[in-house]
């Protein structure tokens, strides 16, 4: 059986999974609990929301190198969510994602489809899957046997797991419930572990705690063999306590299901999704239609920036 992308009537891909229509939510949320979880959670009333909007342009005004939309509503709105529309906590995020972006352009250039591929050919990476039961995306990555350094690069691996959330981050959906990535690490190899240096963990977990506006919810660790406490041990200095607090490992024990609901699991991780999973290359032509909106999204930064 293969996985098939189709077309709604507005040209939107999706992929039928399980009896699931996976797609990009783009729309603006309408359901009720929706609304009343982005109100408790996130302080998001219509005035609050327009309260913050004027205060975060007029503070973006002071940033005359910085290139970005900031006319448009749901561009500001990706950073104020996540900072529970704190304009001032906003603007810092919307700094340091950029300045990160500078910092580390050989990382974060040309974030586009066209450009970032194996890690999906290989299908290490994937966001391709029903929410769990809060309505949380779900992120999988591959760190294990299956993955061979040799055809997708650590790098590489970074740049997907990248474009995979800058897709998510769009979704007001995500915006207000969040992510979960679960991350498999059966058959993890010494040689694989010598891979990541500290200054490429201290530069992922600076990203993920200090830049990225999503909300990561939680680090599902599974299937780690024991070399893992060695893989562990790069990240674990960088950790602040609400991070590490939020990762939770589960070797080979069912686990997961106490945390994830089997509706939106893989069948190797208890759940019941059926096979075949969607392949990681149905998953890159589903972004690759968003290719424009990815190379704009690009062309955004500080004047100085790299990216562009």
């Amino acid at each position: 059986m293969t996985m098939e992308i189709h077309y709604d009537e507005n040209g939107t891909p999706y992929v039928d999974w399980g009896g699931n229509t996976i797609r990009l939510e783009k729309e603006p949320i309408t359901e009720k609990v929706l609304i009343e979880k982005a109100e408790k959670e996130l302080r998001e009333t219509p005035e609050i929301r327009e309260q913050a909007l004027r205060e975060l342009r007029e503070l973006l005004k002071a940033e005359k190198s910085l290139i970005i939309p900031s006319e448009k509503d749901d561009f500001l709105l990706k950073f104020l969510r996540p900072c529970k529309f704190y304009a001032t906590s906003a603007l810092k995020r919307i700094q340091a994602y950029y300045k990160f972006r500078r910092s580390h352009s050989d990382y974060c250039r040309d974030l586009m489809p066209s450009t970032i591929r194996s890690a999906f050919n290989h299908n290490i990476v994937s966001i391709l899957a029903p929410r769990d039961q809060h309505g949380r995306r779900i992120m999988f990555v591959e760190s294990g046997a299956l993955w061979n350094p040799r055809d997708v690069p650590l790098s590489e691996v970074f740049r997907g797991v990248q474009l995979g959330l800058e897709s998510a981050m769009v979704e007001p959906r995500t915006q207000v419930c969040g992510v979960i990535t679960i991350i498999d690490m059966k058959g993890l190899s010494f040689s694989q572990v010598l891979q990541f240096t500290p200054s490429f963990a201290k530069m992922v977990v600076d990203w993920i705690q200090d830049c990225i506006p999503i909300r990561l919810k939680a680090v599902h660790i599974v299937n780690q063999p024991y070399i893992f406490n060695m893989l562990f041990a790069v990240f674990k200095p960088f950790l602040r306590e609400k991070l590490r607090s939020r990762i939770f490992f589960h070797g080979n024990s069912p686990n997961l299901l106490n945390h994830v609901d089997a509706i939106a699991l893989r069948k190797r991780h208890g759940g019941l999704l059926p096979e075949p999973e969607i392949s990681g290359d149905v998953l890159w032509k589903m972004l690759y239609h968003y290719e424009e909106d990815f190379k704009l999204a690009n062309s955004y930064g500080f004047a100085d920036n790299n990216n562009k």
